[in-house]
């Protein structure tokens, strides 16, 4: 089963900018409701995009060098990257279909 992954400010270059595959990174808190909501959503396309894209959750509380160089000031927040670069962004609990949209787009799927 596809689950999203921690990743810190230690290792998000390697993780995410290095990536092979594009990379959805989730920037979320634990006392965020919103980021509650989306999670499950999240994880259902971690399962859909199985091999096609890596999944990635950033704890802005406990990363926020990270969440501070991409300039997240609203969470939930999704950033998209594709070769290192962020393709796409969605801000807020988004319904599912939306988010596949825009992970398509950016993958160009």
């Amino acid at each position: 089963m596809a689950v999203p992954i921690a990743v810190t400010d230690a290792n998000f270059d390697e993780e995410v900018l290095q990536s092979d595959i594009p990379v959805l990174v989730d920037f979320w808190a634990e006392w965020c409701g919103p980021c509650k909501m989306i999670s499950p959503v999240v994880d259902e396309l971690a399962e859909e995009y199985d091999g096609k894209v890596k999944f990635t959750k950033v704890d802005v509380d406990s990363n926020p060098k990270t969440a501070m160089n991409y300039g997240i000031r609203g969470i939930p927040a999704l950033l998209i990257f594709d070769g290192g670069k962020v393709a796409k962004q969605v801000v807020g609990a988004v319904p599912k279909a939306s988010l596949k949209k825009s992970i398509d787009e950016a993958i160009g799927g």
